[in-house]
């Protein structure tokens, strides 16, 4: 690469959260693609914010994760990078931020999905709003997309690491039987029709995780399934807390792995919901600390970029 060769684009995706509580409706109503969700179903939700503090940290560590490995990246070669950011389903929208990478005279982007696990409905989502972009450029940006990355070492010593450090905040007498009980986002069971990769990614991400803590006896469940009406893909994790407490188990780490970030199906459905089922039980749960914008999550990203781009990183 010469001095006046374009920076490779690094594209950030994630999911997008509402920043204030009166952003609830419209970020609702995006997910649901563009119907209108019931004055029933936004209140629900806007008042799981007001809970967690109106608003949730995910944007604002997603941006910290951006800033972190643009340094990472100039510090290794300088200039030869550009870090971006876009959003699901809230500003910056991955439709605005697609232009603005090519006014910026950047030609080739290395796309990641801030999420280890791949279907076809969640991720697949996040590469159409971005091939849509793209496409409706003069010029669409040559892209190249980390589809999954499930299977990646660093994220799953990561989480076994969060996992032991959170085995150690346990009483001492709970510490050696905690039952590690990982978890991920639900999705309708009609994806299973698709032959979807999601549940078994998943199964075999904890498994590996489980692998290198030289667990015999560990869970996976499913958590903040939507309410649309139809089947969605289980155990969850309220239910599967009652059937731990039948079996005995006194104390639980939750892992929910399917997720890098605070927001709310973390704040509020595990920190909120999963402890007062577990309290409700008498049964003591830890969460696991989320990669969020730490040191050790960058290491991971730029593990996989190396990946992606061979030689050039």
């Amino acid at each position: 690469m010469t001095d006046h060769a374009p920076p490779t684009g690094i594209f950030l995706l994630a999911y997008g959260t509402p920043e204030s509580l009166d952003d609830v409706e419209p970020y609702f109503t995006h997910i649901r693609g563009g119907r209108t969700p019931s004055p029933e179903a936004v209140a629900n939700l806007r008042e799981r914010y007001r809970l967690v503090g109106g608003r949730t940290p995910l944007k604002d560590l997603t941006f910290a994760v951006a800033d972190r490995l643009q340094a990472r990246l100039d510090a290794q070669s300088p200039g030869r990078y550009r870090v971006y950011v876009g959003m699901k389903h809230w500003h910056p929208f991955i439709a605005e931020t697609v232009p603005r990478i090519a006014r910026d005279g950047v030609r080739e982007v290395v796309a990641l999905v801030l999420a280890p696990h791949y279907s076809r409905m969640s991720v697949g989502g996040y590469r159409k709003y971005l091939d849509e972009a793209n496409g409706a450029l003069p010029q669409p940006l040559q892209v190249t997309f980390i589809e999954r990355w499930h299977d990646d070492p660093g994220f799953r010593r990561l989480i076994a690491d969060r996992i032991t450090e959170a085995r150690v905040t346990l009483p001492p007498d709970l510490r050696n039987e905690a039952l590690v009980l990982f978890s991920a986002h639900s999705l309708p069971e009609r994806i299973l029709s698709w032959n979807d990769p999601y549940p078994d990614e998943l199964r075999e991400s904890a498994s590996g995780i489980a692998a290198l803590l030289g667990l015999t006896d560990w869970r996976l469940c499913y958590q903040s399934a939507g309410m649309t009406g139809e089947p969605w893909l289980g155990p969850d994790i309220l239910d599967y807390l009652e059937e731990l407490h039948n079996e005995g188990v006194r104390a639980v780490i939750s892992a929910p792995f399917g997720f890098v970030a605070d927001h709310l199906e973390v704040l509020w459905d595990i920190d909120h919901e999963a402890q007062e089922k577990a309290a409700e039980l008498g049964m003591t749960l830890r969460r696991i600390r989320m990669p969020n914008a730490d040191d050790e999550f960058v290491d991971v990203l730029v593990a996989l970029l190396r990946a992606a781009l061979g030689k050039r990183l």
